[in-house]
């Protein structure tokens, strides 16, 4: 009996770690994948968190894939040696809520929207709807206004009361 088919050993997608300049990720990242499409190389994702600066993670078969995909772009500098596990970037692939780390009475600026460059303190912040009610400093008759949570930044952390 011949056998027609050679066995092929399959190797299974591993997550390589890449070096970029500093607020480059995610051009390095579109990049990575324009590449990897015009070369048809077996990058199965490309993943450029906010959260981290500096480095972005390539899922392929194999170094030499990233490596050929990286290769000769402009802000992807090389790839970090060694595997990283799916445990140790699974925090990056859920969307932490725009409003967590904030608190009622923090100082904000805020950065997006009609009132942009204004400073308010926040009264009060919907989890649910990610959005915060603040109250504009500039304003002569303070009047509450509701925006969403990423569209304001904060300054100044609420002064925790001391206890004596």
């Amino acid at each position: 009996m011949i056998e027609l088919e050679e066995k092929q050993e399959v190797t299974k997608p591993t997550i390589f770690a890449v070096r970029t300049t500093i607020g480059q990720e995610k051009s390095a990242a579109d990049m990575i994948v324009r590449r990897a499409k015009n070369f048809k190389l077996p990058v199965k994702s490309v993943l450029a968190p906010p959260g981290i600066k500096g480095y972005i993670f390539v899922e392929a078969e194999g170094e030499t894939m990233v490596e050929q995909a990286r290769s000769g772009l402009k802000h992807a500098k090389g790839v970090v040696g060694g595997e990283v596990s799916l445990s140790e970037i699974e925090h990056f692939l859920v969307p932490k809520p725009a409003v967590s780390g904030m608190e009622v009475g923090d100082v904000v600026e805020l950065i997006a929207g009609p009132f942009r460059g204004s400073k308010a303190r926040i009264m009060r912040i919907d989890q649910s709807k990610e959005e915060v009610t603040v109250e504009l400093f500039e304003a002569i008759v303070p009047i509450p206004v509701t925006v969403r949570g990423d569209h304001v930044k904060v300054i100044e952390k609420k002064e925790k009361e001391k206890k004596e």
